[in-house]
Parts: structure tokens; sequence; C-alpha cells
């Protein structure tokens, strides 16, 4: 019989620090507190982290950061002892290649309590720094009770296949209906002088180089279609525009874009208008060259918009499992990264901005899968059912 679980959830960040697992692990452990769990998070301190629980979720941060490759630093002894001490029912990691999960693995068996880890994608498994780490980890991964993937392809359940284990199941990410079944309070189009009948086309990604920034820019600007908009939200874009601005190497984009009468705005926002935005495009572009599952293509299908994606990560899964949405062809380099096609990139966006009709029927199908499998409701009733099943397993 199902019963009041005491969970533990260790994961590198959680709110008020940003991140997407951060985002995973509170929605997760907030939705698990309100069906009748206690939920204690173990993460880094944060300065802007408020006393004591947050919506019902017990926050313990340590000054603690790193992982087992470049060091962890900090003391690891008090994080240890209260997940010996804290009688949980079931201890889960989120993500390897973080201190949360390394300084525990060495001490799996001494842990009380079912446990699970949630890897994320294993980002550096062909990074050699990271080969002695990645030969150790079948065995730790064979300590855990269960192994929670994202996807059926992605290259990290591949690792746990070829190594034979079986504790292992697939639990997908998601989006949140509290963000997306009302409608936006910020009218982008209004707010930015984008007339109603110029195609919007929205990118959302901090910039680092890896998210498909540039590779967004040089699709919407080779595609034939005229007139249309290209938004890029995400911390670090104002830079991105300064370069886009001024260094030589854009110098023909930009004067294509100009003759075209194309525009580009680079945008910093705040989680609500980023939302409100997605809810507005017509299409989501995401070129990106790193990812384990976007969360972002879930937020597209939330939102009712489609996608243009590259194949990184999940990305051809998650189209296939909505419809919502397409895929770009390319290459993956020898360190896991995605490099999409640009010329078959920009066909495809111009064939899609040309299509109205083909669009709103991806984004209705994408919106309805989202309903009926992909909210965080759904994900953290999967989770809890999961856990339950240790538990009862272990009775």
């Amino acid at each position: 019989m199902d019963r009041p679980l005491n969970i533990a959830h260790c994961v590198e960040a959680y709110p008020p620090a940003p991140g997407g697992m951060a985002e995973v692990v509170r929605q997760l452990s907030e939705r698990l507190v309100q069906m009748g769990h206690r939920v204690t998070v173990f993460t880094s301190s944060h300065l802007q982290r408020p006393p004591g629980p947050m919506n019902g979720v017990h926050v313990l941060g340590f000054p603690i950061s790193g992982n087992a490759v470049d060091g962890i630093r900090g003391d690891t002894t008090p994080y240890l002892d209260v997940l010996h001490t804290g009688r949980f029912d079931v201890i889960t990691f989120f993500a390897a290649q973080q201190w949360a999960t390394d300084a525990a693995l060495a001490h799996l068996e001494e842990l009380p309590g079912r446990k699970v880890m949630v890897p994320t994608g294993f980002s550096a498994l062909h990074d050699p720094r990271w080969a002695s780490y990645y030969r150790s980890m079948p065995d730790r991964l064979a300590e855990m009770d269960l192994l929670v993937f994202l996807s059926h392809t992605y290259q990290d359940i591949a690792f746990a296949r070829e190594h034979g284990l079986a504790n292992l199941t697939v639990i997908p990410n998601g989006a949140a209906a509290e963000e997306f079944d009302s409608p936006p309070n910020h009218d982008l189009r209004a707010e930015h002088g984008i007339d109603k009948g110029r195609p919007l086309v929205l990118h959302i990604g901090g910039y680092s180089g890896l998210k498909g920034h540039r590779e967004a820019l040089r699709m919407f600007v080779r595609a034939r279609g005229k007139d249309a908009v290209l938004v890029l939200v995400g911390n670090g874009v104002k830079a991105l525009e300064r370069f886009w601005q001024r260094h030589y190497s854009y110098a023909l984009l930009r004067a294509r874009a100009r003759w075209q009468g194309k525009r580009i705005l680079f945008l910093e926002m705040d989680r609500q208008r980023t939302v409100d935005a997605l809810k507005q495009a017509d299409l989501f572009l995401f070129p990106s060259q790193v990812e384990c599952s976007p969360i972002v293509l879930f937020e597209a299908m939330a939102a009712g918009v489609p996608f243009l994606s590259s194949r990184a990560g999940n990305a051809e899964e998650i189209a296939s499992w909505g419809q919502g949405g397409w895929t770009i062809s390319g290459h993956r380099d020898g360190a896991g990264r995605e490099h999409p096609d640009i010329a078959e990139g920009a066909r495809l966006l111009d064939e899609l901005l040309g299509d109205p009709e083909r669009r709103r029927a991806a984004g209705a199908a994408g919106r309805q899968a989202w309903c009926e499998r992909f909210t965080w409701q759904h994900i953290a009733e999967q989770y809890g059912a999961a856990y339950q099943g240790l538990v009862q397993q272990g009775t």
C-alpha cells in the first residue's frame, strides 16, 4: 500500500539558482510534497535562498562546488553524514559530473534507503579527461536500485544497456501547466513594434556558443522568405548582439537581412516574459549543439508552438512523441556535439514560414500530447509511483 515517503533529492543547483536541472528538481519536489511526501533537497548554498521550507520543500545548502574530475571544493562530510542519518526511504541523485552525486558514489552501499540516479545525459562521456570516471561508472550504476533516463535513445541509456544494466526506466521531461494554461500577460509584438502579420521566429537559450544562436542567425538569414522577425531570448545575448552588429564575419549576413527586410532582436528577459514570448511565436527555432532532453521543446509543445530543432539530445524522439515539430539533419562530432546542416535548416524554415496550416497542425498536435503526457504533474506522478515501487520491493 502506498504511504508517505521521506525523499532526498541531491542536485548541484536549486532555486533561486538558475538552470534547467534546478527547475526540474523544483517541479518534482514541490509536486511530490503536494502528493503527501516529505522532500529534502541537498544542494549548493545560495546567498539569495530564503531560510526555511520553500513551497513545502526542505532545502539544505552546503558550501560545496565542483566535481570528481575538476575537484570538489568544500567539506563533504556534513552532506554525507545527513544522507546516512536522515532515515530516507529514497535518495535520488540528479545528474552525473557534479558534486552532489560524485561525493556520494563511493558510499552508496553504506547509505540507507533505496538509491536512484537520473544521469541526464553523461555530457562528458567522450571527453578524455573523464575516461577514468566513466570506466568506474558501470559499477556505480549497478549499485543504484533504479536508473531514470529521460530518453529511450540518448547516449546515457545506451551506455547503461551496453554494460548490461537492467535496473532502468524512462521518465521524460515536461512543462508546467501553471505557466502554459493561461494567455500571455505581456504583448511582445506591441512592446517591440512587430506587426501582427509578420512571422515571429523565437529562439530561447543562454548564450554560451553551444545553444544554436549563431546557427539560428545563419538559417534565418539564408531562408528566402522576407519580412520575418527573429527574436533571440536568453542571458548573454546582448554580447552576441554587439558581435553581430560589429564583427566582419557577420557583414554579409547583416547586409542580406537588411535587403530582405528581416529584423533580429536580442532580448534578455525574466521568466514570465520569456514564457509570454513563446506563447506568441509562430515557430520555435532551436539548432542547439549540446542537449540531453531539451525542456524548451516540451515548453514549445505546451505553448502550442511548432518547433524546428537540431537533433541534439533526444529532440528527434520528442518530435516523434508529440508530432509537434521537426528536426534538422546534421552530424555529431567526436565530442558528442551536434552540428545541424545550415542549408537544410534554412530550407525547412522557409517552407514552414510559408505554410501556416502545417505549423498550426503541428502546434495543436504538440499541445495535445503535452496535455495528455508531458505536464510536470504527470511526470511527478511517475516519479512518485517509481519511488513507491522501490520501497515496496524492499519491504
